[in-house]
This record gives structure tokens, sequence and C-alpha cells, in this order.
């Protein structure tokens, strides 16, 4: 389960306001695909209760699993920057509620309103770092020097 930051939390009372009249409740059945790599990213949800895998296409194989987001977790960053297309795939893991959000419409709004635009992107921005930062742990879990067994040392 993730332990990434609440964007919806860490956002003053009147930008969460302004961000959440952009959407409405979402269910998802465990099993369900909600959105695949490559495909157009016009929206993105904070999970209420679930859980959701990220994966991402290895050719020849099936999907492998890069991370499992749950409760508070943002799903979806992709729908921010050109071209605004899936860096990954997403699939309920078990039954999920999410709140949805029109990317359109909140780009719209960042747009029009420079301090909901700084909050999202601000907010958005520290989600991907933290994502950022347990993918490379991840990696360094899985092929550091130590992973292989060999001493740093002999890493060379």
């Amino acid at each position: 389960m993730s332990t990434m930051r609440n964007l919806l939390t860490d956002m003053s009372p009147e930008v969460r306001e302004a961000l959440l009249a952009h959407s409405h409740h979402v269910d998802f059945p465990a099993g369900s695909r909600i959105f695949e790599e490559h495909m157009r990213a016009d929206r993105f949800w904070i999970i209420e209760y679930g859980t959701v895998a990220l994966d991402m296409h290895v050719p020849g194989r099936k999907a492998a699993v890069v991370a499992a987001l749950g409760p508070g977790d943002l799903l979806g960053w992709s729908w921010m920057l050109p071209p605004y297309t899936w860096h990954l795939g997403a699939t309920a893991t078990h039954a999920v509620g999410a709140l949805e959000f029109d990317a359109r419409a909140v780009r719209e709004l960042c747009a029009a309103d420079p301090v909901v635009g700084r909050s999202v992107a601000t907010g958005v921005a520290a989600v991907i770092a933290d994502r950022l930062s347990a993918s490379r742990s991840r990696l360094l879990d899985m092929f550091g020097p130590y992973a292989s067994g060999r001493p740093l040392a002999d890493a060379s």
C-alpha cells in the first residue's frame, strides 16, 4: 500500500473546494481496467477506498505491476502535462470508490486561478516526486550492488 501524500488534505480549504467542484464519485469493481498505457488522460481520481495496481506493458509478458495505490492517493497525473496520455495502466485490485475529476475542467480552473493552479501543480509535483523516489528505492533493491550478492567494491 502506498504512503503517498494526500493531494486534497495538503490544500487550503478554498483551493480544495474549488477543485472538488469539478469532481463526482465513481466506483470500479475489482478487476476493472481503469485506464490503459498510452491512451488519452482526460480525468484523474483520488481514491476513497480500495486498491489500484499501476502497471506497464512488457512485450511478450504479462504487464508488470510497478506500484499499488490506496485510500487518499492520487490516481493519475498524466492529465496535467501534454500530450495528456497515460504513462502506465491501472487496474482495480479490490473494489474502488474514488472522486473522479474532469482533467480539462481542472486545467482550465488552474489557468484561470493562479492560486489554485500553483496549489494543484505543487501537490501533483510532490506526488510525482514521492513516486519517483519509491521507484528508485525499488530499483536499488532489485538491481543494486547488494541485490546480486556481490559487495559494493566488486560492483564496478
